[in-house]
């Protein structure tokens, strides 16, 4: 009797570490996949890509931007807040999905608060227009105003994200002192200048991710090489529509943005 009891105990537990075994090695039956919110302006919407969700707004959010593709590789849910034309402001009204459960978060923004846009448009202009001027106001901004504002929209994204990866996405330089754009007249002289101006807009943008405990996600280094004028552009030029211009095209998401910043969510 106690041999016919002792090895109907060891089958039991045999049995019980196999099922055991086998339930370790099954996934969750009910698994909720993570969350995403993608916040921010054009170069997170995917305006340049060309092709846009017809969503009734005037967004140009685009399924082969970074957001959606990097949602799918990470499995996620995504929120696709980002929209063309956002400045920090606009930004601030795009937290609404974001709360204790957010996973990840990913932000572009700053560009268009400093004019960017409107100075590179000046600067195009043919001779005897020039866009000194403008540079400078803008460099002046991102220096002295730009800070305050991303700190403010960094502190509400913590505050109703309290648990996320935050992941804060910056711009890269345009150029490459080639002028190859008869429609576009921007000097070698300019670009260089346009150039430097990214290169400030990144640091301060950088500077303020960190103080917030973001990570920051640099792309002026995986553009060159693929900037206006380069064989392999991951940037348009003039086109048209002209707000397709100076902004990262299909493969300037895939290639450029989509694996930096997948790598910066999973830490």
């Amino acid at each position: 009797m106690g041999r016919l009891f002792a090895r109907a105990l060891q089958v039991t537990i045999a049995l019980g570490v196999a099922v055991g075994s086998v339930l370790v090695g099954m996934p969750a039956a009910n698994a909720v996949p993570p969350t995403y919110t993608a916040l921010g302006d054009s170069y997170s919407s995917g305006t340049g890509t060309r092709t846009y969700y017809q969503d009734g707004t005037n967004c140009q959010r685009s399924s082969y931007a970074y957001p959606v593709l990097d949602s799918q590789r990470l499995g996620a849910t995504l929120t696709f807040a980002a929209c063309a034309g956002a400045r920090v402001p606009d930004v601030q009204n795009q937290l609404a999905s974001l709360n204790a459960g957010t996973n990840y978060v990913t932000v572009s923004v700053g560009g268009n608060d400093a004019g960017f846009s409107s100075v590179i448009t000046q600067c195009a202009k043919p001779w005897p227009y020039t866009c000194t001027t403008q540079i400078a106001n803008s460099q002046n901004f991102i220096r002295n105003t730009l800070p305050g504002l991303l700190n403010g929209l960094y502190s509400t994204i913590r505050t109703r994200a309290p648990a996320a990866r935050v992941v804060v996405v910056g711009y890269p330089r345009l150029f490459n002192g080639e002028e190859c754009n008869p429609g576009a007249r921007i000097s070698p002289g300019e670009q260089t200048s346009l150039n430097q101006t990214a290169d400030l807009l990144a640091t301060t943008i950088a500077g303020r991710a960190a103080a917030h405990g973001f990570a920051f996600v640099d792309v002026r280094t995986p553009f060159t090489g693929h900037a206006v004028c380069d064989d392999a552009e991951w940037v348009n030029g003039l086109s048209n529509p002209v707000g397709e211009s100076y902004h990262p095209n299909r493969t300037g998401h895939s290639a450029g943005y989509a694996p930096l910043v997948e790598a910066a969510l999973r830490g």
